[in-house]
């Protein structure tokens, strides 16, 4: 009897050995103890920073200023803004590039104009979507406040870089599995290759573009407040700095008007996706 190999059955075993290997080191090899997460002075610190947060104890809590309510809104729409232009940068990005850099395009099944030029295109974009998703977007908001100066551009920048790797290879890999029958019919009627994108390819990518699209941004809503440690600007800086100052009831605003942003783009973006599916 052959034997046959079965990847899926033995990628769950190596999962299942690297967990129990990686467990026995942390207990035997760094002598971790779970236990030690609930001693007294853990307890006691844990006690005190959540009586901080909430204000207890303390005042004048930040939630009773209204000029911090009105600063944290302003740094909430500003974060906002962040995550809209950090979206629209990448999506033009993804856009412009994402018919060249599918593998259909290149070799002219889908657009049926066979160019010299299809592969080495397709080559140099599919680099790009590598280097810029690989970079996360913590490291190009580093790099970025150096050149800029700090403030909600370089945060969108930052997060468009990375957001447009990603956005276009997923969005690559529709314009790949594309039903390609109502594109030949169209060659077949001597449509050419901008009609043949415009009403063969663009009518069957878009809810699926847009679905990612949104996707993405309420994953950069998420990161901005990361890239905003670094003085990216938006409620990631201010978050930082009253950290740093120790202002923890400023610290749970910031966190408050972070948690309804959230929820508001996560209620957008539901909201968007059923229409245009």
């Amino acid at each position: 009897m052959k034997w046959k190999f079965d990847f899926i059955r033995f990628s769950f075993l190596m999962i299942f050995i690297l967990i129990i290997a990686s467990w026995m080191f942390i207990i035997n090899v760094e002598k971790a103890d779970f236990f030690n997460l609930f001693s007294n002075k853990n307890i006691f610190h844990a006690k005190k920073f959540l009586r901080d947060l909430t204000g207890i104890g303390n005042k004048n809590p930040a939630f009773k200023d209204v000029e911090a309510w009105k600063n944290a809104l302003q740094l909430t729409y500003k974060t906002l803004v962040m995550s809209i232009m950090a979206i629209g940068f990448a999506a033009i990005g993804m856009i412009i590039t994402v018919i060249p850099a599918a593998r259909n395009a290149a070799d002219s099944t889908l657009t049926m104009s066979n160019k010299w030029y299809n592969w080495i295109l397709f080559g140099v974009i599919r680099c790009l979507y590598i280097f810029s998703r690989a970079v996360p977007e913590l490291i190009w908001a580093m790099i970025i406040v150096f050149i800029f100066k700090p403030g909600i551009l370089p945060g969108a920048i930052a997060l468009a870089l990375h957001n447009f790797g990603i956005l276009g290879k997923l969005c690559a890999e529709v314009v790949e599995d594309l039903d390609l029958k109502p594109i030949r019919n169209l060659s077949s009627s001597g449509a050419s290759t901008g009609q043949i994108l415009i009403y063969g390819v663009l009518p069957m990518v878009t809810p699926k573009f847009i679905t990612f699209i949104l996707y993405r941004w309420e994953v950069i809503i998420r990161t901005t407040i990361v890239v905003g440690f670094v003085g990216a600007g938006g409620l990631g800086q201010q978050f930082k700095l009253s950290m740093s100052w120790f202002h923890y009831t400023e610290v749970a605003l910031l966190l408050i008007c972070y948690i309804l942003l959230v929820i508001l783009a996560d209620l957008l973006s539901e909201g968007l996706r059923r229409v245009f599916q």
